[in-house]
């Protein structure tokens, strides 16, 4: 722990880092190639919408059923005509859905179930779902979703700017479609908790976005008066500054929807744990990617293009190659001194030395001595 603290803290400072910014590309094609699984899943197997959205009934025996899961779906399927899911709580009972069917003969399906289960038919307990009411919930979900992604974007457009709330926009768009790819390439059940969980992942890889975006709107003031940084590289230093912390609490929030996922409803067999639990686990990892890989570079590829910025990458790059220059020629003046031999020096004086002519002077005059 003391290590990955110490990791953080040079992060922070700046003193090592990850050029992620410089790969975007990598990221970009990362992502449009999972996009692409995603919605190719989608078309091919569609959703598994449950009858919350479809309409259909819901038949729950007493406790301690004695027939198995295989058992009770292949009797409701011959019952309704449909194809049925059929969950053991934890209590023994069963709960049978079946989609698709008319309000109508639930009554008919009630009384073939019990007669298939050996119990009596006023202890099977059936909820009845209209298809008009289906639709009203799936076309709520949707306008609620579309309210909320509406919003988002006026929120990061007003507190940030407008290029920061498209990179959002684009993020939560990667991790719905994900999401949604993964639950039809799964199978798993689309219920109103799958809805709750969509809408809670978004939530939360904004968070993650938005704290990356306030530590560069931060680094960012004044940009354009100094010539060290591009905004790209004041992007990635964000980005590299609070990593650390984005795969703490992703790793933290990863952990418990992953008991609930395979410990659950994996290893327990409690089903209704993976209407939620998929879409939290799916969208807390795809959300915590979009928000290091996709939206930053891509804020930082959009204000790149300002006539501002564009200006500013030319005088640091022009900076920067005029000092690789300098340093350059400081080594090659530092070879050359280096190579020259020690011998080179001006010979020692062998032999009589030439007096200055100034002490000469005098010769040949009187002294005023006598000899």
């Amino acid at each position: 722990m003391s290590k990955l603290g110490t990791l953080g803290a040079r992060l922070h400072r700046g003193e090592i880092g990850y050029d992620f910014v410089k790969n975007r590309k990598i990221w970009y094609g990362l992502s449009i190639l999972i996009t692409i699984l995603a919605i190719a899943g989608l078309a091919v197997r569609g959703l598994n919408m449950g009858i919350e959205f479809q309409g259909g009934a819901v038949f729950n025996t007493p406790k301690n059923t004695s027939v198995s899961v295989s058992q009770a779906e292949e009797y409701a399927e011959e019952a309704s005509g449909h194809d049925a899911i059929v969950q053991k709580l934890g209590d023994g009972s069963l709960r049978i859905q079946v989609a698709g069917i008319d309000t109508g003969a639930a009554n008919e399906i009630k009384s073939t179930l019990a007669d298939d289960l050996k119990i009596d038919s006023e202890q099977i307990n059936a909820e009845l779902v209209g298809p008009s009411w289906g639709e009203q919930i799936a076309n709520k979900a949707w306008q609620g979703l579309g309210i909320f992604l509406v919003l988002v974007v006026i929120y990061l457009a007003i507190a940030f700017e407008w290029r920061m709330a498209v990179a959002a926009f684009v993020a939560l768009i990667h991790d719905i479609t994900i999401t949604v790819g993964i639950y039809a390439l799964v199978g798993f059940e689309v219920t109103p908790g799958t809805v709750i969980g969509l809408l809670t992942i978004l939530g939360y890889s904004l968070y993650d976005t938005v704290v990356v975006f306030d530590s560069l709107k931060e680094q960012t003031k004044d940009l354009t008066k100094q010539t060290r940084w591009t905004y790209s590289d004041v992007a990635n230093r964000s980005i590299n500054s609070t990593l650390v912390r984005s795969i703490n609490t992703t790793v933290v929030a990863l952990l418990p929807v992953a008991g609930l996922l395979f410990i659950g409803g994996g290893v327990l067999g409690a089903g209704m744990l993976n209407d939620i639990s998929l879409s939290l686990f799916v969208g807390l990892a795809a959300g915590a990617y979009s928000s290091i890989f996709i939206a930053t570079p891509l804020v930082a590829d959009l204000k790149e293009r300002e006539p501002a910025m564009k200006a500013l990458r030319k005088r640091v790059l022009a900076k920067r190659a005029q000092s690789a220059a300098q340093g350059e020629t400081e080594v090659q003046d530092a070879e050359v001194y280096a190579d020259e031999p020690e011998d080179d020096a001006a010979p020692a004086v062998v032999g009589p030395r030439n007096q200055p002519a100034s002490r000469g002077r005098g010769r040949g005059r009187p002294s005023g001595k006598r000899r």
